[in-house]
């Protein structure tokens, strides 16, 4: 049997959703890597995909340009495989995420490292106790935005980052709808990327206590937000090819 579901919300407020949501990710993931280089030394780490990415970039000397886009087509192509269809609509609208997000990400980055200071002066080192406690807890903030970030546009479905495609077809065909456990294993390709980035550098330079919390609690944040936050929002044409039910 296919699991599938229609649309009950216009174009309009899908777009809307959708919108918000790519400034909450960029916003959380630049929170998340700012606090880090703020504390010295350095071991709050980011996101665990991005850690991941970065330290696989590192280790075969790529820039993160082609790492992220490699890993995305090869994850978008995974994805393929779960379903058991290739849909070039799907596949594009996971390229398609990249752009808009991409350009976000680097406008945060200049916001929060002070780069407007008109606006804002940027975060300071942080020097003392209480700024580091502070810094954490800013930084375990930003993962939790990411996290509802993926709720939304992951109940809205226009267009989706591979990763998170993946935790959706994982979440829904496999998975009886738990965003925390399908989330823990849309983490074993990062981990293979980590295993064999650590077996050529020996180093988990981007990996920190933010990265654990994502790994630990970031799913799990996810299924709260699809309840707590625009709880009238439903998840928008699910489709995640032959459930393992009707098989």
């Amino acid at each position: 049997m296919s699991t599938a579901t229609g649309r009950t919300i216009s174009m309009s407020k899908s777009i809307a959703y959708f919108a918000l949501s790519l400034v909450i990710n960029s916003a959380g993931n630049v929170i998340t890597l700012v606090t880090s280089s703020k504390i010295h030394p350095s071991y709050l780490g980011s996101a665990y995909w991005t850690a991941a990415e970065a330290n696989f970039a590192t280790a075969i000397n790529w820039n993160l340009f082609w790492t992220f886009l490699i890993i995305g087509v090869l994850t978008t192509v995974l994805n393929a495989i779960l379903i058991g269809k290739w849909e070039w609509g799907r596949a594009l609208g996971n390229l398609i995420f990249m752009v808009p997000f991409s350009f976000l990400i680097q406008v945060f980055e200049d916001f929060f490292m002070g780069k407007y200071p008109s606006l804002f002066a940027g975060f300071p080192d942080a020097k003392t106790p209480g700024m580091v406690i502070f810094y954490v807890l800013l930084n375990f903030f930003g993962v939790a935005m990411i996290a509802t970030a993926i709720s939304i546009y992951q109940r809205v479905n226009l267009v989706l980052h591979p990763a998170d495609d993946l935790m959706q077809v994982l979440r829904f065909k496999y998975f009886k709808g738990n965003a925390n456990v399908a989330m823990w294993v849309s983490y074993v390709p990062p981990t293979v990327l980590a295993i064999i980035a650590f077996a050529v550098t020996r180093q988990f330079t981007n990996f920190g206590l933010g990265t654990i919390f994502a790994l630990l609690f970031q799913g799990g944040i996810t299924g709260i937000a699809d309840k707590a936050i625009f709880p009238r929002l439903k998840h928008q044409a699910v489709d995640v090819g032959e459930s393992e039910t009707g098989k």
